[in-house]
């Protein structure tokens, strides 16, 4: 009985010990040298993500508040809406970051044939909406989601499953062309062409590409998908009168000076801008969301942001983007897992891609074509599907050695932080 116990009573004690000496070296640690703790890349994501949120909704409320009261609804609408999709992201959020990690493997496929099937009901008459001629809505009752968001994140987990289970053979064309490229991707970034969707498909191009490349394959197959892409992208843009008219109008100089005309969502984003300045005209003074600037709060909040806050706003926003990506890279120079890596990658991708054309098209360097800003602009399949994406990245850095150990032993941290404070003295008992 004595063998038995006493080495259960020693484990124990040993990873408390273990646990509290870890706490203890980190402490001791300059501040240089704490970024390099387990818990570094947890709390960018946490932190970048629950700020972006928060941001993103007090400018939506600033930027929708007119347009709302101009249609006769009130000021708060659109927010309070924006703030019941946050709610439920952040449940969303929550519940990936606390999944195990097997989990996410065995979801890959559930989540790519469910995003397969509600793509597809986008063209049932009684069912899809189309808005702005892309027809990439689906009306469940009184809401709207979008499907195409939930294909995102199918093409990130099953391109991480197929990929982690090749291994070196990920780096052969036809291991990268036959299980993903064709069965995967394929159908679903045709279902999205097929809505006219555009701008999602390049964002889903872009995670392909990232998931492809994390994955080993040779840098010769990138130089032959980018000429398919490159003519395949043409006939797209020229097959559509409305694409064609977007392409020449962004190159005419005409169209990008005239506030009234075709171009006059882009001018007005310009003018946002520059009336913002440096320091900008103070958060809800702006001029421009006064029924002049449409999708204020949706696909041009940027300009909004820019206009109200100025340089440092926008500055803001790319730092919290730019920490994201670094504690995109912590994870996968960090991690062991191949599907722990591709699936970052594939998720650094989406998020900085649709940053990106969002934020060119705002300040002219890219067409306009209807990219909302991940986690800042109006939309709820957009922020809930992110923050489910993000709850993943959660997930992921809680998995790294030593995260959950240093995780569990906060409680412990909190005591001995408020052990500092001066304790009261008990009292004595009158005779």
């Amino acid at each position: 009985m004595t063998s038995t116990t006493a080495p259960t009573t020693g484990s124990k004690t040993g990873s408390k010990t273990g646990r509290g000496a870890e706490v203890s070296r980190l402490a001791g640690l300059p501040v240089i040298g704490k970024l390099e703790s387990p818990l570094t890349t947890y709390y960018l994501v946490l932190g970048a993500m629950t700020t972006l949120v928060v941001f993103g909704l007090i400018m939506v409320f600033s930027a929708s508040s007119v347009s709302s009261l101009l249609g006769g609804k009130a000021p708060y609408s659109v927010f309070a809406k924006q703030a019941l999709y946050a709610g439920i992201g952040a449940v969303a959020a929550a519940v990936g970051s606390r999944l195990p990690l097997a989990w996410w493997k065995r979801l890959s496929l559930p989540f790519f044939f469910g995003s397969v099937v509600l793509l597809g009901l986008v063209f049932v008459p009684s069912l899809g909406i189309e808005v702005n001629g892309n027809r990439n809505w689906l009306r469940v009752g009184p809401v709207q989601i979008q499907p195409a968001e939930l294909g995102k994140l199918a093409l990130v987990l099953v391109g991480a499953l197929i990929f982690a289970n090749k291994g070196r053979l990920a780096g052969l064309i036809r291991h990268a062309i036959l299980p993903y490229l064709i069965p995967v991707a394929a159908i679903i970034i045709t279902l999205v062409l097929g809505g006219h969707d555009l701008g999602t498909a390049l964002v889903m191009f872009g995670i392909v590409a990232a998931v492809l490349a994390v994955s080993g394959v040779r840098g010769r197959f990138f130089l032959l998908a980018g000429v398919i892409a490159t003519v395949g992208i043409t006939y797209l843009v020229q097959s559509s009168d409305n694409r064609m008219a977007r392409i020449a109008n962004f190159l005419s100089p005409a169209c990008q000076s005239d506030p009234d005309g075709w171009c006059g969502q882009s001018v007005h984003g310009m003018y946002a801008l520059a009336d913002g300045g440096w320091w900008g005209v103070g958060l809800g003074a702006s001029k421009e969301k006064w029924d002049w600037l449409a999708e204020a709060h949706n696909d041009f909040i940027f300009a909004i942001i820019g206009e109200e806050l100025g340089l440092p706003g926008t500055l803001v926003i790319l730092f919290l983007f730019a920490v994201i990506a670094w504690a995109c890279y912590r994870l996968m120079v960090r991690t062991r897992d191949r599907f722990v890596r591709i699936a970052t990658a594939g998720i650094m991708a989406w998020l900085l891609g649709q940053a990106i054309i969002n934020i060119g098209a705002v300040i002219g360097l890219l067409p306009v074509i209807g990219v909302p800003l991940p986690l800042v602009s109006a939309g709820g399949s957009s922020l809930v599907t992110t923050m489910l994406a993000l709850g993943i990245l959660l997930c992921f850095a809680r998995n790294e050695p030593g995260c959950r150990t240093l995780l569990q032993a906060r409680p412990g941290l909190l005591a001995r932080s408020l052990a500092v404070l001066p304790s009261r003295p008990p009292r004595r008992r009158s005779r």
